[in-house]
């Protein structure tokens, strides 16, 4: 059990205990219970803190992989919302950290609501609301998932503090993104548990190293890892 549940475990027995006794002043005890959701409230906001701070060292810049096209040309480039989840999701994971989107959709307009949450209880939102996206010749459900994957790219890039860049613009990694220290150490331990040949493996995810291994094929290195454990 952890401290924080043992901690709240107590009280609920403390406040049981009182309930039954006549005696008990009910403003002392109601003014002593917001004390205690407000120590709660600070425990788990500093959790949060501490497990973001950490977090961010973790997290690579993005590359733009997606393209808007006007007759042809590349006017702009931006994240794919897919691929910066499938990057994000294994690192909020390590730390503690989980996203949650809600949707809602009238007249016109997307709203899309995000909230960060993290194990410890404490949560941040964030929300924007913006106009189906109409350009092109898209229908009316193609504007609205347009908006809809603009509006969850845009507030996961806000929660997390995600930096986007060109495929060929990070000049501490080179034109690949490579996967963090703590993904490196995750897949050593993979290898060295399920006795797999290193030298094979980095011949099939292509990379020097697995300081090398690319981002866009570390879900694929954990899977291949995983379906080996899983043969022996």
């Amino acid at each position: 059990m952890s401290e924080e549940l043992q901690e709240q475990t107590n009280m609920l027995a403390v406040i049981e205990r009182a309930s039954s006794n006549p005696a008990v002043d009910v403003e002392k005890m109601r003014a002593l219970l917001d004390m205690q959701k407000e120590i709660v409230r600070y425990k788990a906001e500093m959790a949060f803190n501490a497990d973001f701070a950490a977090m961010q060292s973790d997290l690579p810049v993005i590359a733009k992989t997606g393209e808007i096209k006007v007759n042809n040309v590349i006017r702009s480039k931006y994240a794919l919302f897919e691929e910066m989840n499938e990057i994000v999701k294994p690192i909020m994971k390590q730390h503690g950290f989980a996203i949650l989107f809600k949707t809602n959709s009238q007249k016109g307009e997307v709203t899309v609501s995000g909230t960060l949450m993290h194990r410890d209880g404490h949560r941040e939102t964030t929300e924007l609301t913006l106009e189906a996206d109409t350009s092109g010749s898209k229908n009316s459900v193609q504007s609205i998932g347009s908006s809809l994957q603009y509006a969850k790219r845009y507030i996961e890039a806000s929660l997390l503090n995600l930096t986007t860049g060109g495929e060929d613009d990070d000049g501490a990694r080179g034109a690949t993104q490579f996967i963090t220290e703590a993904q490196v150490a995750d897949l050593q331990s993979l290898i060295d548990e399920v006795g797999a040949d290193k030298a094979k493996f980095l011949r099939y995810v292509k990379a020097e190293s697995l300081e090398k291994v690319p981002v866009a094929k570390y879900q694929d290195a954990i899977a291949k890892l995983e379906a080996k454990r899983k043969a022996a």
